[in-house]
Protein backbone atom coordinates (compact mmCIF):
# COMPACT_ATOMS: atom_id res chain seq x y z
CA UNK A 1 0.00 0.00 0.00
CA UNK A 2 1.44 3.68 -0.87
CA UNK A 3 1.54 5.51 1.61
CA UNK A 4 1.84 9.32 2.12
CA UNK A 5 4.19 11.67 1.63
CA UNK A 6 4.23 9.85 -2.70
CA UNK A 7 6.43 12.56 -4.09
CA UNK A 8 8.28 15.12 -1.72
CA UNK A 9 10.66 18.07 -2.42
CA UNK A 10 11.68 20.23 -0.38
CA UNK A 11 14.09 23.58 -0.43
CA UNK A 12 14.81 23.46 -4.18
CA UNK A 13 17.21 25.49 -5.52
CA UNK A 14 18.17 25.29 -8.97
CA UNK A 15 20.92 27.22 -10.98
CA UNK A 16 22.10 27.33 -14.53
CA UNK A 17 25.10 29.55 -16.20
CA UNK A 18 24.63 31.45 -13.29
CA UNK A 19 20.86 32.45 -13.13
CA UNK A 20 18.79 31.02 -10.01
CA UNK A 21 15.50 29.57 -12.08
CA UNK A 22 14.16 27.88 -8.54
CA UNK A 23 14.71 29.44 -5.10
CA UNK A 24 13.70 27.33 -2.37
CA UNK A 25 10.66 25.43 -4.01
CA UNK A 26 8.70 23.04 -1.09
CA UNK A 27 5.36 21.04 -2.58
CA UNK A 28 4.35 17.50 -0.97
CA UNK A 29 2.37 15.18 -2.73
CA UNK A 30 0.12 13.07 -0.62
CA UNK A 31 -2.00 9.96 -1.54
CA UNK A 32 -5.42 11.19 -3.83
CA UNK A 33 -4.33 14.89 -4.07
CA UNK A 34 -4.49 16.41 -7.43
CA UNK A 35 -2.65 19.46 -8.46
CA UNK A 36 -2.37 21.78 -10.83
CA UNK A 37 0.57 23.67 -10.64
CA UNK A 38 -0.02 27.66 -12.30
CA UNK A 39 2.33 30.31 -13.43
CA UNK A 40 3.18 32.75 -15.89
CA UNK A 41 6.11 31.95 -18.90
CA UNK A 42 9.74 32.17 -17.40
CA UNK A 43 8.06 31.27 -13.58
CA UNK A 44 10.13 27.93 -13.62
CA UNK A 45 6.99 25.46 -13.81
CA UNK A 46 8.77 23.22 -15.75
CA UNK A 47 12.16 23.28 -14.18
CA UNK A 48 10.37 21.96 -11.17
CA UNK A 49 8.67 19.43 -13.21
CA UNK A 50 11.86 18.18 -14.63
CA UNK A 51 13.21 17.98 -10.63
CA UNK A 52 10.32 16.46 -9.16
CA UNK A 53 10.60 13.95 -12.07
CA UNK A 54 14.10 13.48 -11.70
CA UNK A 55 15.46 14.57 -15.29
CA UNK A 56 17.46 17.60 -13.56
CA UNK A 57 19.41 17.59 -10.48
CA UNK A 58 18.41 20.55 -7.83
CA UNK A 59 21.99 22.41 -6.94
CA UNK A 60 20.55 22.36 -3.49
CA UNK A 61 17.25 20.80 -1.82
CA UNK A 62 16.08 17.71 -1.36
CA UNK A 63 13.52 15.11 -3.58
CA UNK A 64 11.96 12.10 -2.56
CA UNK A 65 9.61 9.56 -3.80
CA UNK A 66 7.91 6.85 -1.45
CA UNK A 67 10.70 8.04 0.96
CA UNK A 68 13.36 7.43 -1.65
CA UNK A 69 15.95 10.84 -2.13
CA UNK A 70 17.38 11.09 -5.20
CA UNK A 71 21.05 11.07 -4.73
CA UNK A 72 20.82 7.85 -2.16
CA UNK A 73 19.52 5.23 -4.43
CA UNK A 74 18.92 4.07 -8.32
CA UNK A 75 17.54 6.93 -10.22
CA UNK A 76 16.46 4.71 -12.97
CA UNK A 77 14.46 2.99 -10.42
CA UNK A 78 12.84 6.09 -9.14
CA UNK A 79 11.98 7.43 -12.18
CA UNK A 80 9.79 4.17 -12.90
CA UNK A 81 7.73 5.20 -9.86
CA UNK A 82 6.62 8.63 -11.94
CA UNK A 83 4.65 8.89 -14.85
CA UNK A 84 6.34 11.71 -16.99
CA UNK A 85 4.70 13.32 -19.52
CA UNK A 86 5.78 16.72 -21.49
CA UNK A 87 5.10 17.58 -25.56
CA UNK A 88 9.32 18.15 -24.93
CA UNK A 89 9.60 14.60 -24.68
CA UNK A 90 7.07 13.59 -27.57
CA UNK A 91 9.65 15.21 -29.60
CA UNK A 92 12.31 12.84 -28.66
CA UNK A 93 10.20 9.50 -29.84
CA UNK A 94 10.99 8.32 -33.47
CA UNK A 95 8.02 9.03 -35.60
CA UNK A 96 7.75 5.78 -36.71
CA UNK A 97 7.03 4.11 -33.77
CA UNK A 98 3.80 2.62 -33.43
CA UNK A 99 1.60 3.95 -30.44
CA UNK A 100 2.13 0.45 -28.69
CA UNK A 101 5.70 0.63 -28.45
CA UNK A 102 5.71 4.05 -27.44
CA UNK A 103 3.56 2.75 -24.48
CA UNK A 104 5.68 -0.23 -24.08
CA UNK A 105 9.03 1.31 -23.54
CA UNK A 106 7.73 3.03 -20.47
CA UNK A 107 8.38 -0.27 -18.51
CA UNK A 108 12.07 0.42 -18.86
CA UNK A 109 11.96 4.20 -19.32
CA UNK A 110 13.46 3.98 -22.72
CA UNK A 111 12.77 5.51 -26.50
CA UNK A 112 13.50 2.41 -28.05
CA UNK A 113 11.75 -1.28 -28.49
CA UNK A 114 15.04 -2.76 -29.25
CA UNK A 115 17.04 -1.58 -26.59
CA UNK A 116 15.00 -4.18 -23.84
CA UNK A 117 13.44 -7.39 -23.86
CA UNK A 118 9.61 -7.50 -23.54
CA UNK A 119 7.21 -10.42 -22.32
CA UNK A 120 3.50 -11.31 -23.22
CA UNK A 121 2.75 -9.21 -19.51
CA UNK A 122 4.47 -6.25 -20.36
CA UNK A 123 2.64 -6.30 -23.78
CA UNK A 124 -0.85 -6.82 -22.39
CA UNK A 125 0.02 -3.91 -20.10
CA UNK A 126 0.49 -1.89 -22.81
CA UNK A 127 -2.70 -2.36 -24.73
CA UNK A 128 -4.75 -2.17 -21.49
CA UNK A 129 -3.73 1.24 -21.16
CA UNK A 130 -4.31 2.25 -24.46
CA UNK A 131 -7.55 1.13 -23.96
CA UNK A 132 -7.64 3.15 -20.58
CA UNK A 133 -7.35 6.83 -22.59
CA UNK A 134 -9.52 5.50 -25.55
CA UNK A 135 -6.67 4.94 -28.09
CA UNK A 136 -7.00 1.00 -28.00
CA UNK A 137 -7.86 1.22 -31.38
CA UNK A 138 -4.62 3.20 -32.59
CA UNK A 139 -2.39 0.51 -31.03
CA UNK A 140 -0.57 -0.34 -34.26
CA UNK A 141 -0.54 3.51 -36.08
CA UNK A 142 2.08 5.43 -36.01
CA UNK A 143 2.99 7.61 -33.80
CA UNK A 144 4.08 10.69 -36.24
CA UNK A 145 0.80 10.11 -37.84
CA UNK A 146 -1.54 10.87 -35.05
CA UNK A 147 -3.68 13.87 -34.36
CA UNK A 148 -1.61 16.05 -31.88
CA UNK A 149 -4.84 15.06 -29.58
CA UNK A 150 -4.46 11.42 -30.38
CA UNK A 151 -0.45 11.51 -28.90
CA UNK A 152 -1.09 13.41 -26.23
CA UNK A 153 -3.38 10.55 -25.04
CA UNK A 154 -1.14 7.61 -26.20
CA UNK A 155 1.86 9.77 -24.12
CA UNK A 156 -0.44 10.03 -21.38
CA UNK A 157 -1.42 5.95 -21.74
CA UNK A 158 2.77 5.35 -21.51
CA UNK A 159 2.68 7.22 -18.58
CA UNK A 160 0.28 4.60 -16.70
CA UNK A 161 2.60 1.70 -18.14
CA UNK A 162 4.41 1.03 -14.68
CA UNK A 163 1.30 2.03 -12.84
CA UNK A 164 3.54 4.69 -11.09
CA UNK A 165 2.98 6.24 -7.57
CA UNK A 166 2.48 9.39 -9.29
CA UNK A 167 1.87 11.12 -12.71
CA UNK A 168 3.70 14.59 -13.69
CA UNK A 169 2.40 16.46 -16.56
CA UNK A 170 3.57 19.40 -18.26
CA UNK A 171 1.92 21.30 -20.03
CA UNK A 172 -0.18 18.45 -21.33
CA UNK A 173 -2.64 20.50 -23.68
CA UNK A 174 0.33 22.28 -25.81
CA UNK A 175 -0.10 22.39 -28.98
CA UNK A 176 -3.91 20.89 -29.22
CA UNK A 177 -6.75 22.56 -30.85
CA UNK A 178 -9.62 23.19 -28.76
CA UNK A 179 -11.50 19.94 -29.69
CA UNK A 180 -7.69 18.10 -28.96
CA UNK A 181 -7.63 20.13 -25.30
CA UNK A 182 -11.60 19.71 -24.72
CA UNK A 183 -11.03 15.54 -25.08
CA UNK A 184 -7.55 16.22 -22.95
CA UNK A 185 -9.42 17.39 -20.13
CA UNK A 186 -12.25 15.32 -20.15
CA UNK A 187 -9.60 12.26 -19.89
CA UNK A 188 -7.90 13.93 -17.28
CA UNK A 189 -11.08 14.83 -15.05
CA UNK A 190 -11.45 10.91 -15.49
CA UNK A 191 -8.10 10.53 -13.80
CA UNK A 192 -8.59 13.19 -11.20
CA UNK A 193 -12.18 11.16 -10.11
CA UNK A 194 -10.96 8.41 -10.03
CA UNK A 195 -10.27 6.93 -6.66
CA UNK A 196 -7.96 4.40 -7.83
CA UNK A 197 -6.00 6.49 -9.96
CA UNK A 198 -2.39 7.42 -8.83
CA UNK A 199 -1.61 11.04 -7.68
CA UNK A 200 -0.81 14.02 -10.09
CA UNK A 201 0.51 17.11 -10.81
CA UNK A 202 0.02 19.17 -14.08
CA UNK A 203 1.68 22.25 -14.94
CA UNK A 204 -1.09 24.76 -17.69
CA UNK A 205 -1.14 28.90 -17.99
CA UNK A 206 -4.71 28.32 -18.53
CA UNK A 207 -7.16 27.28 -15.82
CA UNK A 208 -9.56 26.75 -18.17
CA UNK A 209 -7.29 23.61 -19.00
CA UNK A 210 -7.95 22.64 -15.10
CA UNK A 211 -10.02 19.08 -14.92
CA UNK A 212 -12.69 19.10 -12.65
CA UNK A 213 -11.79 16.95 -9.15
CA UNK A 214 -8.17 18.80 -9.20
CA UNK A 215 -8.06 19.00 -5.39
CA UNK A 216 -5.20 21.64 -5.26
CA UNK A 217 -3.30 24.79 -6.59
CA UNK A 218 0.20 26.05 -6.61
CA UNK A 219 0.94 29.73 -7.85
CA UNK A 220 4.45 30.41 -9.00
CA UNK A 221 6.19 33.71 -9.79
CA UNK A 222 9.86 34.09 -10.05
CA UNK A 223 11.01 30.95 -9.43
CA UNK A 224 9.55 30.58 -6.02
CA UNK A 225 5.63 28.93 -5.18
CA UNK A 226 3.91 32.29 -4.25
CA UNK A 227 1.30 29.96 -2.42
CA UNK A 228 -0.46 26.66 -2.12
CA UNK A 229 -3.06 24.55 -1.10
CA UNK A 230 -6.56 23.47 -1.43
CA UNK A 231 -7.84 24.74 -5.01
CA UNK A 232 -10.65 26.53 -3.67
CA UNK A 233 -8.27 28.51 -0.83
CA UNK A 234 -5.71 29.63 -3.25
CA UNK A 235 -7.21 30.12 -6.74
CA UNK A 236 -9.30 33.19 -6.51
CA UNK A 237 -9.27 36.59 -8.58
CA UNK A 238 -7.11 38.34 -6.16
CA UNK A 239 -4.00 36.01 -6.14
CA UNK A 240 -4.68 35.43 -10.04
CA UNK A 241 -4.44 38.52 -10.61
CA UNK A 242 -1.31 38.85 -8.90
CA UNK A 243 0.23 35.94 -10.19
CA UNK A 244 0.07 36.98 -13.69
CA UNK A 245 -0.05 40.78 -12.97
CA UNK A 246 -3.14 41.64 -14.54
CA UNK A 247 -6.24 42.29 -13.05
CA UNK A 248 -8.13 39.41 -13.63
CA UNK A 249 -12.17 37.68 -13.12
CA UNK A 250 -12.30 34.13 -11.93
CA UNK A 251 -15.16 32.09 -12.45
CA UNK A 252 -15.94 28.10 -11.07
CA UNK A 253 -18.80 27.05 -13.18
CA UNK A 254 -21.29 24.62 -11.91
CA UNK A 255 -19.29 21.75 -14.07
CA UNK A 256 -16.23 22.50 -12.02
CA UNK A 257 -13.88 24.02 -14.96
CA UNK A 258 -12.84 27.26 -14.67
CA UNK A 259 -12.78 30.41 -16.26
CA UNK A 260 -10.41 33.96 -16.16
CA UNK A 261 -10.93 37.38 -17.94
CA UNK A 262 -9.07 40.45 -18.09
CA UNK A 263 -11.33 43.39 -16.75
Amino acid sequence: MITSPVLDVDGIVLRRDGATILDGVSLRIDVGQRWVILGPNGCGKTSLVRVMAMYDHPTAGTVEVLGERLGRTDVRELRRRIGYMSAAFGDQLRRDLIAHDVVRTARHAALEPWWHRYDVADDARADECLRDLGVGHLRDRRFGTLSSGEQQRVLLARTLMNDPAVILLDEPSARLDLGGREQLVATLAGLANDPAAPPFAMVTHHVDEIPPGVTHAALMGAGRIDVQGPIGDVLTAERLSRCFDTPLRLERRDDGRFTAWGH
